[in-house]
């Protein structure tokens, strides 16, 4: 198993991607976004492979950060193993990347490079668990919504799994924390996924922010823990008719402050913020909020 860190805006152990090593060639997990597909080429020619000799990726879920350089290796003959939701966004990417510029407008470049459609023979839907085999190995589909409705963990050999973003962001010895962006966020099917890999009992949970985990069921703990500490953080400012643009701040001081008071210093505050934007989580957040209204 080899670990690659991509230096997301120049920062260490922002996102990872992973290098599984067969005898039916090397498999990726997660490619990042195309903005640092020099990072990920170098990564992979550090372990004697370029990009064309990838056949086979995984990706837990279409956001840009996870997914955004699937088509690199497409353009190479790779299949791009996927939830069957996340297909069309990757198969017609226009409409993905037109909601992200209205998000980061002159700034799309720099965080998330380009995005190019993958031709649908590429693209393999996988169900529930369901079993990939890739030479010796095993993948088992996992899926895994609450931090997004086309999430996939996937489980190694019943060793590992990948967990993409449902098993939150833990960055060194900083807290696990939750990323929840919009539109998708369900508090009550993230911790149905969290009970899922429970069960599954794995050895390590491998984040793409960022890194093995050692003790799955202490960290999934924390998570939850975080998860429902940062939705009722949310609901009473909601209560208490504190606006949106007035919450941001607020919250990212808050967890920042959270940050501190578990020992992360300041160059790890903001490997957590590049990881994880704090008003992204707002937005999420208030958007579950207004839906369980609705109910």
């Amino acid at each position: 198993m080899k670990i690659i860190d991509l230096h997301f805006l120049g920062l260490e152990k922002a996102i990872a991607s992973f290098l599984v090593e067969s005898n039916e060639g090397p498999i990726l997990i997660e490619t990042g976004p195309h903005s640092t597909i020099s990072h990920l080429e170098k990564g992979l020619a550090d372990h004697g492979y370029s990009i064309s000799d990838v056949k086979h990726v995984f990706i837990t879920h279409i956001h840009l950060d996870h997914a955004g350089a699937a088509w690199a290796f497409a353009d190479h003959g790779a299949k791009i193993y996927l939830h069957p939701f996340g297909k069309k966004h990757l198969s017609e990417p226009s409409k993905l990347m037109s909601s992200a510029k209205l998000i980061y407008q002159d700034q799309m470049d720099t965080l998330w490079g380009q995005m190019k459609p993958i031709a649908e023979s590429s693209l393999i839907t996988v169900d529930h668990q369901e079993i990939v085999e890739i030479g010796e190995h095993k993948f088992e589909s996992l899926h895994t919504p609450g931090h997004a409705k086309h999430h996939t963990a996937w489980a190694l050999n019943d060793n590992f799994i990948f967990t993409g973003d449902v098993a939150g962001v833990k960055i060194e010895e900083g807290p696990a924390v939750a990323p929840c962006p919009p539109p998708d966020i369900n508090i009550e099917d993230w911790k149905n996924s969290l009970k899922l890999i429970i069960e599954k009992k794995p050895q390590t949970l491998f984040l793409t922010h960022f890194g093995p985990i050692e003790n799955p069921n202490e960290h999934l703990h924390d998570l939850s823990l975080m998860l429902d500490d940062w939705a009722f953080w949310i609901k009473n400012k909601l209560d208490a008719k504190v606006t949106p643009e007035e919450m941001v701040p607020l919250f990212k001081t808050y967890t920042a402050n959270q940050l501190r008071k578990n020992g992360v210093e300041e160059m790890g505050i903001k490997q957590y913020e590049a990881a994880n934007p704090s008003w992204m989580s707002v937005s999420g957040l208030i958007r579950y909020w207004k839906k369980k209204e609705l109910q």
